[in-house]
């Protein structure tokens, strides 16, 4: 019997938190339809939880410089693959694949990031 009520209570405890961390991690905000690839000189690496973000300079063909904010993977599964805090540095360039913001503001979600000898950055 009690281990029926640990199981039970396991259970619904894992039950919960996965409603927590779906909730948690909506990418609603995202266009996965579209890729877009972005090249420029970090200008802030934010090494934070719950999502470490990458804040890069983007010059256009006119001269005018946006900052694009794109979101990676939490910390923890960064420095699973070798990035850390001083990996992107204030000034490196790097070329960006994203998802776009949905909503056209100078954001998105990384899906590759390449240094400028087109080898990967990670």
């Amino acid at each position: 019997m009690k281990f029926i009520r640990s199981f039970t209570s396991l259970t619904i405890m894992f039950g919960m938190s996965s409603g927590m961390v779906k909730a948690h991690h909506s990418a609603t905000m995202f266009d996965f339809e579209k890729e877009i690839t972005i090249t420029g000189a970090v200008k802030e690496f934010q090494y934070t939880n719950p999502h470490a973000w990458l804040i890069v300079t983007v010059v256009d063909d006119s001269g005018e410089k946006t900052n694009w904010s794109v979101e990676l993977g939490a910390p923890t599964l960064l420095r699973a693959v070798g990035v850390g805090k001083k990996t992107f540095l204030p000034g490196d360039e790097y070329t960006l694949k994203i998802h776009p913001m949905k909503d056209g503001r100078p954001a998105g979600e990384h899906i590759s990031i390449t240094k400028p000898d087109g080898s990967p950055a990670y």
